[in-house]
């Protein structure tokens, strides 16, 4: 049996593994699953149709798989799944997905989310992100891998945020974010490119000057959007090594519609 404090409360359908240790006080649903090597706090409550990978550290006073706040919601079979290694620290709350937005609230492996971060319904999180002290999702957002949120920034509904970026303190994001951009005020504007992410990330001088040349291509020629991605689309031709940069650029702005546009 898992090591369970005698005052949590686990429905007697919850699937936890063997090695996994809850706090006492603890809520746990008949719907849950929980994976190898995972540890939960007390006073943490894991409700609806919830999945958490493997060795997670959950803190207490967590709220996670509750239902969400969507008023179409009538308590549809929808989903919260999270992956592994993820470190979800005090009073966050991640919501249930609804049958409207795909059915599933994802978080994905090495996460790094911090006290009062929320994920509303249908949000899909990468990997390796951080999402600083009350980072807070809307519905059907979208964070790519390596994202790093400032504390206390907001991200309307349908916004996504590609891999590698990062927003200031008390940022709010109204618009698509492109991978590598910083942005930072309310709303959020392109700054800069996370440069010294990359490096700390093992980025060679070559596939960073490709980032920098997409960001003049974006925001410093006077460029429209369809003509800074033809622009883009030239740079592995003298920068070989960045096809995984550009083509990460590409696709992102391939979905970018005129109903949001991204951040400037």
């Amino acid at each position: 049996m898992a090591n369970i404090h005698p005052t949590a409360i686990v429905d007697p359908g919850a699937e936890i593994d063997a090695s996994v240790t809850v706090g006492p006080y603890t809520l746990i649903g008949p719907h849950v699953k929980i994976g190898a090597g995972t540890t939960v706090a007390g006073h943490v409550v894991i409700e609806g149709r919830t999945t958490i990978g493997r060795d997670n550290r959950i803190f207490q006073f967590a709220s996670l798989g509750a239902a969400n706040q969507d008023k179409k919601y009538k308590g549809e079979p929808t989903e919260l799944v999270i992956g592994d290694r993820n470190v979800i620290r005090e009073f966050t709350t991640f919501n249930v997905g609804t049958v409207q937005g795909g059915g599933i609230t994802r978080l994905g492996n090495d996460n790094w989310m911090m006290a009062y971060t929320h994920l509303a319904h249908d949000c899909l999180v990468g990997n390796h992100t951080t999402f600083a002290n009350n980072a807070q999702l809307a519905g059907h957002v979208e964070v790519g891998d390596w994202v790093i949120l400032g504390g206390f920034t907001t991200v309307h509904q349908f916004v996504r945020i590609g891999a590698h970026g990062m927003t200031g303190l008390g940022s709010s994001l109204l618009a698509h974010q492109p991978p590598f951009v910083m942005s930072e005020g309310q709303p959020a504007r392109a700054r800069s490119m996370n440069f010294e992410g990359l490096r700390r990330r093992g980025f060679s001088p070559e596939r960073i000057s490709a980032v920098k040349a997409m960001h003049k291509a974006l925001y410093r020629d006077g460029l429209t959007l369809e003509q800074a991605k033809a622009q883009i689309a030239t740079l592995t031709q003298t920068i070989p090594d960045a096809q995984a940069e550009v083509q990460l650029m590409l696709d992102f702005l391939g979905r970018v519609g005129p109903d949001r546009g991204i951040v400037r």
